[in-house]
Formats: C-alpha cells, sequence, structure tokens
C-alpha cells in the first residue's frame, strides 16, 4: 500500500501530489510542473534541489553528483530522491515561457521495425499506444522486460507531427543491460514494453530566430535530426538557416547522409550538411573531427546559436570550439549521451549550464 504525500515546489508556490514509491520529479513532470533534469538517474546532478521542510529518502543519487556534505545541508536529487513526509523544495526552476511543457505520460510501445543503420547502430520504430505531445529533442525512458524498476532514456528522431511513431537510434554498449542485454539480444518485431515521457529541455528553440550550427556525434544525431526535419518538413517560420555537422570515425560508424543530402538538396537556403569522418578519407564527406571541420568554415559564430549532441568528449570539445568562435554560454544548447556505466562518474562541465 503506498502513502501520498504533499509536495510544495518553491519559488513557484506549486502543490502537488507524489507517492511514497514515485521520485519527486515523476511527480513534478506528470503534474506539468517543470524543473531542470538531464539523465533522470541521479548522476548529472541536473536537478539538484534543496529541501526546505520534510524528509526524502536520497535513493541511489551518486556520490558524485551529490556528495554527502550537500545531503548534510539539505539537497536532493530529485530525479531519485521519494519522500518520506510532505516535503518543501526549492528548485533551480528558471521557467522558459518560450518553451511549452508537455507532462509525462506512460505508453505501451510495439516494436514496428528495427534496422541495422550503422556499426553497432540499429534504428528502432516503435508504435505507441496513444498519440504523444512532445518538442523536438526530447527524449523517452523505456522499462527494461526483464528488470522490474531499470529504465534507460533515448532521445527521439521523429518530429511531433508524427505522435504515434517514435523512432529511436541505439548505439550497443558492450555489456550494456538495455543494448546487449535486449535491444540487441532478443527484442524482435512485435514485441511491446512499457516507456513514458517525454522528457528533457533539449529542444528547437522557436524562439530564436538566428542561424544555427548544429553539432552531432554517434547517435547523438537522433534529436538534433528531429529539429531538422520538423524546420523543414512542416516549414516552421522565423528560423534561421541551420548547418549539421554530422561527425563519426568512419563511413561504418556513419548514417543517414543521403536523408539529410536530400534535405540539404531541397531546401539550400535553409540547411546545409557536412558529414565528417575523422578517421577516413572518403568521396563526400568532410575531412577531421568536427571541430575542425566547423573551425575551418566559420572565422567566427558571432550572431548564431549552437546545439551540441553526442559524447561527454565530443561534447566538451564543441563547446570549446563555439565559444572561441565568439558563442555566448546563453547561445548554446547541448546534450551528453553517456552509457550506464560513464554516467556513474560523470562530472558536471564547468563549461556551460544544461
Amino acid at each position: 500500500m503506498t502513502t501520498e504525500y504533499r509536495i510544495t515546489v518553491e519559488p513557484l508556490g506549486r502543490e502537488i501530489t507524489c507517492r511514497d514509491d514515485q521520485t519527486i520529479l515523476d511527480a513534478c513532470l506528470r503534474a506539468g510542473v517543470w524543473v531542470p533534469h538531464s539523465c533522470t538517474h541521479g548522476t548529472c546532478a541536473t536537478c539538484k534541489a534543496e529541501v526546505l521542510e520534510g524528509e526524502v529518502n536520497h535513493g541511489e543519487a551518486s556520490s558524485f553528483a551529490l556528495m554527502d556534505f550537500e545531503r548534510e545541508e539539505g539537497k536532493t536529487l530529485l530525479c531519485v530522491c521519494k519522500p518520506l513526509s510532505d516535503v518543501i523544495i526549492e528548485a533551480d526552476v528558471d521557467a522558459d515561457d518560450a518553451i511549452e511543457v508537455h507532462p509525462v505520460q506512460d505508453f505501451v510501445g510495439t516494436v514496428v521495425s528495427m534496422d541495422e543503420v550503422a556499426l553497432d547502430t540499429r534504428r528502432l520504430i516503435v508504435e505507441l499506444d496513444a498519440d504523444l505531445t512532445f518538442n523536438s529533442g526530447q527524449y523517452m525512458s523505456l522499462a527494461l522486460p526483464n528488470h522490474p524498476g531499470v529504465t534507460r532514456t533515448y532521445s527521439m528522431a521523429n518530429i511531433p507531427t508524427e505522435p504515434r511513431l517514435l523512432e529511436f537510434q541505439i548505439r550497443r554498449t558492450p555489456g550494456g543491460l538495455a543494448t546487449d542485454g535486449w535491444i540487441f539480444a532478443d527484442l524482435a518485431v512485435g514485441d511491446s514494453f512499457n516507456l513514458s515521457g517525454p522528457y528533457g529541455r533539449f529542444v528547437l528553440r522557436t524562439d530564436r530566430t538566428e542561424p544555427s550550427v548544429l553539432i552531432a556525434g554517434g547517435t547523438g544525431l537522433a534529436p538534433i535530426a528531429s529539429m531538422i526535419r520538423h524546420t523543414l518538413e512542416n516549414d516552421v517560420e522565423g528560423i534561421g538557416h541551420m548547418t549539421l555537422y554530422q561527425g563519426a570515425r568512419t563511413k561504418a560508424g556513419i548514417y543517414d547522409v543521403e536523408r539529410f543530402q536530400a534535405l540539404a538538396d531541397e531546401f539550400p537556403d535553409r540547411f546545409t550538411y557536412r558529414p565528417c569522418l575523422s578517421e577516413e578519407d572518403a568521396e563526400g564527406f568532410e575531412s577531421g573531427m568536427v571541430t575542425d571541420v566547423l573551425n575551418e568554415h566559420h572565422e567566427t559564430l558571432k550572431g548564431h546559436i549552437g546545439y551540441v549532441c553526442g559524447p561527454p568528449a565530443m561534447v566538451e570539445a564543441s563547446l570549446k570550439t563555439l565559444m572561441l568562435k565568439r558563442l555566448f554560454p546563453r547561445d548554446i544548447y547541448k546534450e551528453e549521451f553517456l552509457d550506464a556505466s560513464a554516467a556513474a562518474t560523470q562530472i558536471r562541465s564547468p563549461l556551460i549550464k544544461r
């Protein structure tokens, strides 16, 4: 039997209900109260908040993200903590009226197709049992069928006008519980599983009219693909010219090249495509790291905005390059893709706030 507690979110003054078996972040998002979050597994510290009154169970908060002295000072990570009483929290809400908040909901998804698109990379198309409303760039939380209570998060590459068919681009992690143990093992077309969402704040900024550079490494392409496709295919007005720098080591590791080249050919005044290979020379591809290629193409990026998504090292290098090209942190939006083992020891970048 569960117990419900009252959670007061300051400085909003909003009161919501949270079960004792539910995280405070989950209760907030389902009630349409946005609070900062990213990993949703207690490792990145984006959702760190202060407990002003009441008691919480800190759950599986990483000691890197929530240190012992912070716990003693009353800090907690909303994505893994659960209430032990009525609680008042103070969160860095920083509400942004330009971004629509879509409450988190539960769904059942059925696998429609599953294809190999690159080295150790699969495209998973999942049909939901109900329509999903979301912003381009957001992600979903997938429940692992054979591991009760265990979830993994993956960004969507589909666009908001495709509310039932979700596209995930998933890279295999050796020994990964979700990939080696499920998606690349025995998951098959016709299988169903539970998922929830949408989550995340790395989204297409429809309020920004400046030209943008979008940097994607590996499956960090997924949310950026959603942003680009939504802008072009749905003729979203007011968004400046978009240039995609997609990076991989070799041709075997890059995918959807033809798809983006076709968009560049169809919308030359709105979109430019720059696929880059760092360890192989090939016709039709730029040679070098995405940051090197971007550096060659732009003397300055003043007056632009940036979107960056991919492995932490690539994100860090991209942030440095963009800022050297005169982009301020407020003009750069980022998302790091971490596997579970890397997330456990990840320390947040000092360069920019999520």
